[in-house]
């Protein structure tokens, strides 16, 4: 368990205390292409500015805007998507109807290529799966903001609610129902689709089964955060593209691979045995009955 649970507070270590990264963290900046310059993670007036965690030897990151730095993966999409040489650009936050008209969610980034006169000719969906966390990293966010040289070394390893992350809930609880609805309703229609997560994150999932570049219709982003020591801040660099299929990789993600049925008729019987003991030793405490015909 790291000594010190948090990465990154508002785009930068939290060591840095270069003129820039402290500018950052006095006006709550977002340095990765937020809908405003000022962090709005969790409350708008009082935003959390912790964009990724560490998790043992490898980063979390936390926060989807996180992955928006340097609009790189808006371009390994691109390459996806289209041919070269199309004219495309970025929408983000874009609504998703089913076809009674009911919100599916909106979707993170659609990429769309148009022609000359400006018309739509195609385009492509691109999701971006941060990870949940589990515990509180809001106390030593505060805690570290209130003397950030301080508590640049801080011990936060005997505190209660050590935030760690929660990556069984980040798939079950967000990518699963997000392939399900808006997936579902993009593969009907036949288009591409990308998602893109940290490795660790995605070091968590099954196994996929995998297509060649052409045949794919469902791409998986690979990111990393390496230290840029001169500077002392994390990049974002794309590490690995997982190609597949979207029906495969649906049902690979959201379908358990099954245990052996024994262990589970051996728990049953276990639950059975217990009850039925405890059927055939009732408690000495008086029963209502008793208690009436007293």
């Amino acid at each position: 368990m790291p000594r010190h649970p948090l990465a990154e507070v508002f785009g930068f270590p939290t060591d840095n205390f270069s003129i820039e990264a402290k500018r950052y963290r006095r006006n709550r900046l977002c340095p990765y292409n937020n809908k405003v310059p000022s962090c709005t993670k969790d409350k708008a007036k009082d935003p959390l500015g912790v964009c990724s965690i560490h998790d043992g030897e490898d980063i979390a990151i936390t926060c989807p805007i996180r992955f928006r730095e340097g609009w790189f993966i808006v371009e390994d999409a691109g390459e996806f998507f289209f041919p070269t040489q199309t004219q495309w650009t970025a929408l983000t936050e874009v609504r998703l109807n089913d076809k009674y008209g009911q919100s599916a969610g909106n979707i993170d980034l659609v990429l769309v290529s148009y022609d000359e006169q400006g018309h739509i000719t195609d385009f492509g969906s691109l999701e971006v799966q941060a990870v949940y966390i589990s515990g509180s990293v809001r106390r030593p966010f505060e805690f570290y903001m209130d003397d950030p040289v301080s508590h640049a070394q801080m011990d936060w390893t005997d505190q209660i609610n050590y935030p760690r992350p929660d990556y069984l809930s980040s798939s079950r609880k967000r990518l699963a129902p997000q392939l399900l609805y808006k997936g579902g309703i993009l593969r009907a229609w036949g288009k591409r689709q990308a998602v893109a997560m940290h490795r660790a994150f995605y070091q968590t999932l099954p196994a996929l089964p995998q297509a060649s570049p052409e045949e794919a219709d469902l791409a998986w982003f690979i990111y990393d955060l390496r230290l840029d020591a001169v500077r002392n801040c994390y990049r974002l660099v794309q590490s690995e593209i997982v190609y597949t299929r979207f029906e495969p990789a649906l049902h690979r993600i959201t379908v358990p691979e099954p245990g052996p049925i024994e262990d589970f008729v051996e728990r049953l019987q276990d639950k059975l045995d217990k009850e039925l003991e405890d059927n055939a030793h009732p408690p000495d405490a008086p029963t209502l009955t008793d208690i009436l015909s007293l």
